[in-house]
């Protein structure tokens, strides 16, 4: 902790989900030195925070926290200085280039980095390293609905419009969202719409947001698409299409309606089982209301069809008139920290800064010239995330991975096979605050800073860009993000100052390689975020006030029409049979964050929630033999998570449910479905065909086995 900063407040913003909650910090002068966390009255959390924003202090100083780099010697990690590391690393990349090209290192980056990592590790990926083969956990997380607001409205912002306009909603659809325990201070937000009894939740599960909603629709995992269409059908048949905004603001219409057709209320409720008169009601809430949104998140998304699921969600907007009209929308809501900002500016295979396409001849050489290299020097896109991971240490795959902000070893789908792949690596490198359990299995682990002891901007659901401050000085022995790529790109033979590590330097430089691009953040300095503005992106000049509200004018496709886009229903891509009765779905827990590698050092979140946990119905864990608190497996055909069963009376009796956070057997990713969406290359984790059985049972028919 710095001396010089005890007793002073920093005005900054929570380090975890998309809502980057309004938060002050002051450091204590006592013998043990100490930062207190309090709300600060902010758009998004109007002073209020969740659990995990009250105790984010808490991992600064934790015990689990990394302060000195590590180098696995005969097999176990040891401490060694900095400069020991970063040669060792590149050394070995250098050597593994050598033997079997550019493509041999693969970079995995994260949605929590601030946009100044997210650019420089892209450009330290294509520039330093020369090589494709880089990604994001982000692809798990918002790849479809980007997808899907791409092909609509030729432009991906997550929510194209300030989260407060939420407030004067009389109704508000939420499409596989649980912002209840995902981002509590969101709550605040649909408020208006709850009142006028206008809050719509579709989700499998009856979550601690359906419990709060007016109307709670509950189809199969898996078919929120087809729903969709039924809504859609309703709308068209019971003549509740607007229209005129369908004539003046669309294209598409006809072809999606060829489709749809087919989808009448009736048909839809024997796939989905939510009632005909359950989707014409949501028909008509949506027509009558005077301001309406609709809003999809990861239950939408993360499906093998989460592209389509989300435009047929964007279908329904566009039919009921709300997408660029003031009050009403569609909107996603973005996940992780800077799920929006850390998708736009490179990390993602297929990106470049400012949203830009890397494919795209005219952006290659506008980033080019930013960065002083030849356009032809800048790779192609490479493979998408589970791609990437799967193709380690195969052969023609990457043979070394440098990771950071990322826990892949728990986050990724069908995780033991990631986890094997980890280890046939020739070289795996963690850039981490504490050891994950990916950092566990890596050759050397590298000690960065956290959000609290670095300057770092962010961009929130709602497309704002955020300051986050320093606050306090890291612990001794630690290095920001950006200084380790800085001081790999040297020991690379870049030139030195190509690869800037400080974090206002390397944002200039962000926002020349941004500027004419969809996400322009040229007009956004350090000091207007200083002076408190709420600028929204694109910000194209120094004096331009931002866009809070996209598409008011017009769409972002050429002739300023957002798009239809037809859709089919085709279900899970692994339905339930004989051998594996049930639906397994995954999400989170109110105490926990992504993969858990954070929120799991913090006791106050741990103690409360240490464990996974199975949710069933209790007439499906009777089913299995099992009464509430006896241990249990879920089985799939590629795993089995193992953890005590919970009986909720509201769960569907063919779906069991398995929160994300933990490692080992608890590992819920042992089990998901890698197969992915053909557009957004998003795995399915939302579902997959699954068993369940008493742990006692499972072992005695392993041992038979054996």
């Amino acid at each position: 902790m710095p001396s010089e900063a005890n007793g002073a407040r920093t005005d900054t913003h929570c380090p975890y989900c998309a809502l980057q909650c309004g938060m002050s910090l002051t450091a204590t002068a006592e013998v043990t030195p100490t930062v207190e966390v309090a709300p600060r009255e902010f758009p998004a959390n109007r002073g209020g925070l969740c659990q995990k924003g009250w105790t984010s202090a808490s991992l600064l100083d934790s015990p689990a926290r990394l302060t000195t780099p590590l180098v696995r010697i005969d097999g176990e990690l040891r401490p060694v200085s900095w400069d020991e590391a970063l040669d060792l690393v590149a050394a070995r990349l250098t050597e593994l280039q050598a033997e079997h090209g550019r493509d041999a290192v693969a970079v995995f980056g994260g949605g929590g980095l601030t946009n100044e990592k997210s650019y420089l590790l892209g450009k330290f990926a294509r520039v330093a390293l020369g090589t494709s083969q880089i990604d994001y956990n982000g692809r798990f997380c918002m790849s479809s609905a980007a997808a899907a607001g791409i092909r609509a409205f030729g432009v991906d912002r997550g929510m194209p419009f300030p989260m407060t306009d939420l407030t004067g909603a009389d109704v508000i659809v939420l499409v596989g969202s649980n912002p209840a325990e995902t981002m509590p201070p969101f709550l605040q937000h649909l408020q208006g719409a709850a009142a006028k009894g206008g809050l719509v939740v579709v989700d499998p599960r009856r979550t601690p947001t359906a419990e709060q909603a007016d109307v709670h629709l509950a189809p199969a995992p898996g078919t929120d698409l087809a729903l969709a269409l039924g809504v859609l059908h309703a709308t068209v048949a019971e003549g509740l299409l607007d229209e005129a905004y369908v004539a003046e603001r669309t294209a598409g219409f006809d072809d999606m309606w060829r489709t749809v057709a087919r989808y009448w209320p009736e048909h839809v409720e024997r796939i989905t089982g939510v009632s005909a008169a359950d989707q014409r009601a949501l028909a008509r809430r949506l027509a009558g209301a005077r301001n309406a949104y609709v809003l999809t998140a990861r239950g939408a998304e993360q499906h093998a069809t989460g592209v389509d699921t989300v435009s047929a969600w964007i279908d329904v907007a566009l039919a009921h008139g709300l997408p660029g009209r003031r009050g009403s929308g569609y909107g996603c809501l973005t996940g992780q920290g800077n799920g929006q900002g850390g998708r736009e500016h490179g990390q993602k295979a297929d990106q470049l800064p400012g949203y830009r396409t890397l494919a795209d001849p005219a952006a290659r050489e506008h980033v080019a010239r930013v960065w002083g290299v030849e356009p032809d020097s800048l790779p192609a896109p490479g493979r998408s995330a589970y791609e990437l991971l799967d193709a380690l240490g195969e052969a023609g795959g990457p043979k070394a991975l440098l990771v950071f902000g990322s826990n892949v070893v728990v986050s990724a789908p069908r995780s033991q096979r990631v986890a094997d792949r980890l280890g046939a690596l020739d070289l795996l490198v963690a850039a981490d605050v504490v050891l994950s359990e990916t950092a566990a299995m890596a050759d050397v682990v590298l000690p960065v800073t956290q959000w609290a002891e670095e300057d770092g901007t962010m961009t929130s659901l709602e497309g704002r860009v955020l300051l986050r401050r320093k606050a306090i000085d890291p612990p001794e022995g630690v290095r920001s993000d950006l200084d380790v790529l800085a001081g790999l790109a040297e020991r690379l033979g870049q030139p030195a100052g190509r690869f800037p590590a400080d974090a206002e330097e390397v944002f200039t430089e962000l926002r020349a390689a941004s500027a004419g691009g969809p996400a322009d953040y040229a007009g956004v300095t350090y000091d207007r975020l200083r002076a408190g503005e709420a600028l929204h992106w694109p910000v194209p000049e120094a004096d331009h006030p931002g866009t809070p509200r996209l598409f008011l004018d017009g769409f972002a496709h050429s002739d300023g029409r957002a798009r239809f886009v037809a859709v089919d229903h085709t279900g899970p891509a692994e339905p339930p049979d004989a051998e594996f009765p049930l639906q397994a779905t995954t999400g989170r827990v109110l105490q926990h964050y992504q993969s858990g590698a954070q929120t799991r050092a913090v006791p106050e979140l741990a103690d409360v929630v240490p464990d996974a946990h199975i949710e069933v119905h209790p007439d499906t864990a009777a089913r299995a033999g099992l009464a509430a608190g006896e241990v249990a497996v879920v089985e799939s055909r590629r795993g089995a998570v193992t953890a005590p069963v919970r009986c909720v009376p509201s769960m569907r009796p063919d779906v069991v449910f398995v929160p994300f956070h933990f490692p080992g057997g608890q590992r819920a990713n042992l089990i998901t479905n890698p197969v992915l969406d053909p557009t957004s290359r998003m795995p399915e984790f939302k579902v997959c065909a699954a068993r369940l059985v008493a742990a006692r049972a499972a072992e005695q028919e392993a041992g038979e086995a054996l």
